[in-house]
């Protein structure tokens, strides 16, 4: 009999957290589920970890040279049998009630091609964040995270969080994660072509918790650039979907917000290493794709009086280090 869920993990590097990943889809209140973990890049130390499962029939291990998180999810999704695929990172975990809320959406409609839902944040030392997942990227008071996601809702900004339930055949119309563009974050891709073709449920539980990892490589400053890059590509991609006038402004709306946030960070980023040129021309890039008062803050600062900015900007750190590590997955007001 084939599971109705399928979760796929690709897992790089995370033989320290995995375990709990698994353990949280074992937690599961239903059992129509398997879990598919894509040793991606072959390390013994992560084979081990996963081995001590594999006496359950539902967890799987495939075992491939490493090629990228979209192939280590590839990979997952062929191996799959379930009805609705579902990605979930090997450093994440699944909220014990995913499988029961989302299974019931989905029988009581089987109209239904995929249910999104909200996440927590969460980090070692501090646990579950108050606030939520799609609250952190700016979207949370958009429709409170009820009913239909349409196209006009996503490229308005309203990224869902990355697992969800997908429908087998949906998934494969819209080639998720794997949309032959180049230079692009997938799960967007996946979200802008759903929400164009399908029906889309957006539900406002938190049924995911979402890691806050200190030592992530998503904070380096030229991995954060190039998620910058991508982000902004995605939803450039978006307008051979959008039709309407509104879907058009929508757009071009998000992708200023986009540019405008990718600016005030590379004025920070500049502002802290003494770049002070450097930095005043990303702040007055910001204030041309907004003409906020926080970028005329930011323009005055390292205009007129960098020196005692630069004395102030630790305690200011420190204050929005949490909300500075969830900006990175999706691009999210700091």
């Amino acid at each position: 009999m084939e599971p109705t869920f399928s979760f796929l993990t690709t897992a790089y590097r995370t033989e320290d957290y995995v375990a709990e990943t698994i353990e949280s889809v074992f937690a599961q209140k239903r059992d129509d589920w398997e879990h598919v973990i894509v040793d991606n890049g072959m390390s013994d130390d992560m084979a081990r970890v996963v081995g001590r499962y594999l006496n359950d029939p539902r967890i799987i291990l495939v075992r491939q040279e490493n090629r990228g998180y979209a192939g280590g999810i590839a990979a997952a999704a062929k191996a799959a049998r379930g009805r609705y695929l579902c990605v979930l990172d090997s450093d994440d975990h699944l909220m014990p009630g995913f499988c029961t809320r989302v299974g019931a959406v989905l029988d009581a409609r089987p109209e239904i091609d995929a249910v999104a839902v909200d996440a927590h944040l969460f980090t070692d030392s501090e646990g579950l964040l108050p606030t939520g997942y799609m609250r952190s990227i700016g979207a949370g008071g958009n429709r409170r995270g009820r009913g239909r996601l349409s196209l006009l809702d996503v490229l308005g900004g309203e990224v869902p969080y990355y697992t969800a339930a997908i429908r087998r055949e949906a998934w494969s119309a819209v080639n998720a994660y794997a949309s032959g563009i180049e230079d692009v974050d997938e799960s967007v891709i996946v979200w802008l072509r759903l929400a164009d073709r399908f029906e889309v449920q957006m539900l406002p539980d938190r049924l995911a918790r979402y890691r806050l990892r200190g030592d992530s490589d998503s904070r380096d400053e030229t991995t954060v650039a190039t998620f910058e890059r991508q982000l902004i590509r995605s939803f450039q991609a978006g307008a051979a979907l959008a039709t309407t006038p509104e879907e058009h402004e929508a757009l071009d709306e998000t992708v200023r917000r986009l540019r405008y946030d990718q600016a005030l960070r590379r004025a920070r980023s500049a502002f802290l290493r003494n770049d002070l040129p450097a930095a005043r021309i990303a702040a007055r890039d910001a204030f041309t794709h907004r003409r906020s008062l926080r970028a005329a803050v930011a323009l005055a600062s390292v205009t007129v009086a960098p020196g005692p900015v630069r004395m102030l900007y630790p305690a200011k750190q420190r204050l929005t280090s949490a909300a500075g590590r969830v900006a990175v997955r999706l691009n999210a007001p700091v």
